[in-house]
């Protein structure tokens, strides 16, 4: 690990709460591993859980705004222009404009399971003018259980709390398969209401 990188980690852990919350919010190192650093200073008792989940609860949903209002009233061209300075590229929101436009608003959950579209897809519900907070509870609804699970695999490793990415391999699966089934169920729901608006009409 470089020394940067240990330097704001180091920076996280006297911030506590406020530390995991920003982390989130810059994200400047990815979220899983802010979540599992979080996890390891709940295991040596510097944090709580219950606060760990509420800070990266906080701190992921407001990076999600960041991008959502950026979408809303900058549009496609400002991101085509300035996404890179927030290490969002052109091929992300295509990807995640397809997404939005091909399965409508209850992607926003789905999507925060899957790798590249996750931070991505708050941009086309915000360029679609999405009601913001329908856009929240979608989001809110992912990030808490995303939280959960890495505040509690980084609790387990403890000082190994670096190796995230192979710990999280076995569980990381099956919840994507989870958000797309509830996604189906979702968009089955959906479908059935339009078609009974239909027939009564």
């Amino acid at each position: 690990m470089s020394h940067l990188i240990q330097t704001l980690f180091d920076l996280l852990s006297s911030l506590r709460y406020l530390g995991i919350a920003l982390g989130l919010m810059v994200e400047v190192i990815p979220s899983e591993i802010v979540l599992a650093y979080g996890g390891y200073l709940v295991s040596i008792g510097k944090i709580s859980f219950l606060g760990a989940v509420v800070a990266g609860s906080i701190g992921g949903i407001i990076a999600q705004w960041f991008l959502y209002w950026i979408g809303r009233y900058g549009g496609r061209p400002f991101l085509d222009k300035f996404g890179k300075y927030i290490l969002i590229r052109s091929s992300h929101i295509d990807l995640a404009q397809h997404w939005f436009s091909k399965y409508g608003s209850g992607v926003i959950f789905m999507a925060r399971f899957i790798p590249v579209v996750r931070h991505a897809i708050s941009i086309p519900a915000g360029i679609a003018k999405m009601p913001f907070s329908k856009f929240s509870f979608y989001t809110l609804i992912a990030i808490i259980p995303w939280s959960v699970l890495f505040i509690c695999l980084g609790m387990n490793l403890g000082a190994k709390w670096e190796q995230i990415n192979q710990a999280a391999k076995p569980f990381v699966t099956p919840v994507i398969i989870i958000a797309l089934i509830i996604t189906l169920i979702f968009l089955l729901f959906k479908w059935y209401n339009q078609r009974n608006k239909i027939v009564k009409n």
